[in-house]
């Protein structure tokens, strides 16, 4: 297929954009520093700024699907005030540019923290959840929400165990639905490898059209 993946020089993103390649797609990489690719058969890099509507919809024009890893980056343990209207604002002109180029299908990157632990109790308002990371975790959420109002898209929001982390490409993992998956010692974990390998099986063979769905060990 012909995808377009914005954000495929981080952390998912570029196990992503490994995956669909290895897999023979045909990826264009929406990124800030297109020199930051790596040299790959099937590869077309493209720079663009997520909140310019125009230009990013010109780049989206043509391609099957659009897969988003957007996120306006922050540092790890350390709270950036400003990340939920950057995100927020990120996910709202991505929107639009999808619209505009008439694209259909979208994959979402989702997060942790919206899934429930319990009845009514998300992964988000347990205690020890870490303060740094809540900004993008509501702005995740209201992505999903922003997903939900398009009647006209067919999409798929896939969120990761709670600890996603580098490891092996397995390919044996579980998927689940709202509900946060853990294993017998309770523990919730997947690769970042075997979570985009979940990912780009969604998108060869849809089974998840206008859901969020979860993925886990």
């Amino acid at each position: 297929m012909k995808i377009a993946l914005i954000g495929a020089t981080g952390f998912v993103g570029s196990a992503l954009l490994a995956e669909a390649l290895d897999r023979g797609h045909q990826v264009t990489a929406v990124v800030r520093q297109p020199a930051k690719l790596p040299q790959r058969a099937g590869l077309t890099g493209a720079a663009a700024d997520v909140n310019d509507v125009d230009a990013l919809a010109a780049v989206l024009a043509g391609h099957e699907a659009v897969i988003s890893a957007f996120n306006p980056g922050w540092t790890p343990g350390t709270v950036n005030p400003a990340m939920y209207e950057q995100q927020l604002r990120g996910t709202q002109a991505i929107l639009a540019a999808v619209k505009k180029a008439g694209i259909r299908r979208v994959l979402w990157v989702g997060g942790a923290g919206g899934l429930e632990v319990a009845p009514g109790v998300q992964l988000i308002d347990t205690p020890g959840f870490p303060d740094w990371i809540k900004p993008g975790s509501r702005a995740t959420s209201e992505a999903l929400r922003a997903l939900q109002a398009e009647p006209a898209l067919d999409w798929s929001f896939l969120a990761p165990a709670a600890l996603l982390e580098p490891g092996q490409r397995t390919g044996h993992f579980r998927l689940g639905g709202e509900q946060l998956l853990t294993d017998a010692q309770g523990q919730s974990r997947i690769s970042v490898q075997d979570y985009a390998v979940a990912m780009i099986d969604e998108l060869e063979r849809p089974a998840h059209s206008r859901q969020r769905f979860s993925v886990a060990y």
